[in-house]
């Protein structure tokens, strides 16, 4: 794309998250020169989504913001302005403060959590989602109260965290019989509830909440749970409410189904994040990625493709990390499909990977406190390099050592 026709060419980009954040700065480092304009719902400078569970919500941080001068790269930031629909005939967005034209235009807003169905107004009943709820849970914890989590997923598992470093009292409420159950397979994610016990929180597996009522929560069992405070998570969906009617192809669950150049359906028209699927060549399916990682590496593409360089196909190798129990769990690739399981390392002692093989072929690795396992499966993957089952099972062996 000439300079000239670049600085005609208005884009705008809806949602100031990370994958958000990055795509103007992609734009900018890749030498687009035309105006780039930022919309974000909430009214913070914006921020980092991983520090809530940890640092911000402990108290040892104020704030997570990202530190990106938005004014020397000339990028409008246009913060507490809700988006409320596209128009993609007038090559529009409509917001509470007036429609917004753009030339191309990014969709990049996320995913919101799933609430509690009959919790809606209950007093003390939280979610953990923004730099807001945060700040509502802080004094929560600083108060030492007697908290129960719905939900003994990721983010259940990290606020359990966080809670039991602040000297609180937690009960997390499981409705499936394990931790982690919408992520990994029984026999990998069963041993993960003994964190919960070391830490000195309760995990009540099989649980479902009946009702929530000020003070306490009600099992379908008849236990009640004393709750000076309720933190839920149960999941979390697209964003993607705001294109109704826009005529953009959303799949069954809300998501943005982009191409592999995380083009939409509509023309001039970009998704990237956890808002977005994309097809995988790699793994021959359609992923729906809802990790820090993916709204890193998507804005890379989506700025190629905006100045018009040569396209890029997006097919990465899904990455996340998670601290939780005194642990750091890592996670690399997509196990679904795979046909064989290694074990590296006892389930029950302090650290161990676990790796699904598809075709003799590393498809994805989960370490847990082995750094090293990840980095080098990571680089397994991408390469596509086949293992040998007996050693890539000796965690004396490392990794790389291990290929066929």
């Amino acid at each position: 794309m000439s300079e000239q026709k670049q600085a005609q060419q208005r884009v705008v980009i809806v949602g100031a998250g990370m994958a958000g954040v990055q795509t103007a700065v992609a734009l900018r480092e890749q030498g687009f020169t035309g105006p780039v304009t930022l919309v974000g719902a909430e009214p913070h400078q914006p921020y980092d989504r991983p520090p809530l569970s940890k640092a911000v919500l402990l108290g040892k941080a104020e704030d997570s913001a990202f530190d990106v001068d938005f004014e020397a790269l000339s990028i409008e930031l246009r913060l507490g302005v809700e988006v409320t629909g596209l128009r993609a005939d007038a090559h529009e967005v409509d917001t509470e403060a007036g429609p917004v034209p753009y030339d191309t235009l990014v969709v990049a807003t996320g995913a919101e959590p799933v609430t509690l169905p009959g919790t809606e107004g209950v007093p003390g009943v939280h979610l953990l989602r923004t730099l807001d709820d945060a700040a509502r849970l802080k004094p929560v914890l600083e108060r030492r109260h007697d908290i129960v989590v719905v939900g003994a997923g990721w983010i259940g598992a990290e606020f359990a965290t966080a809670a039991r470093e602040a000297g609180c009292s937690v009960t997390v409420v499981e409705a499936a019989d394990r931790p982690l159950a919408g992520a990994l397979p029984a026999d990998v994610a069963a041993p993960m509830a003994q964190w919960y016990e070391e830490c000195g929180a309760a995990l009540l597996t099989r649980a479902r909440v009946a009702h929530v009522e000020p003070g306490r929560v009600v099992l379908a069992d008849g236990r009640e749970l004393p709750a000076d405070a309720v933190v839920v998570g149960i999941g979390a969906r697209p964003a993607t409410g705001w294109l109704a009617g826009s005529g953009i192809a959303l799949d069954a669950g809300g998501s943005v189904t982009a191409d592999e150049r995380l083009r939409t359906s509509l023309p001039d028209v970009y998704a990237v994040g956890d808002c977005a699927s994309f097809p995988s060549a790699r793994y021959g399916e359609r992923l729906l990625v809802h990790h820090w990682d993916n709204a890193l590496q998507g804005p890379r593409t989506v700025a190629a493709d905006i100045i018009g360089e040569t396209p890029q196909v997006y097919d990465p190798v899904p990455y996340f990390w998670s601290e939780q129990f005194g642990r750091f769990v890592q996670y690399a690739g997509h196990h679904t499909g795979a046909a064989e399981l290694v074990r590296r390392g006892d389930p029950a002692g302090p650290s161990w990977s676990v790796l699904w093989l598809r075709d003799g072929l590393l498809v994805a690795l989960l370490a847990v406190g082995r750094p090293r396992d990840l980095a080098q499966g990571r680089k397994l993957i991408e390469s596509g390099a086949p293992l040998a089952r007996e050693r890539a099972a000796d965690p004396s062996v490392p990794l790389k050592a291990a290929v066929r």
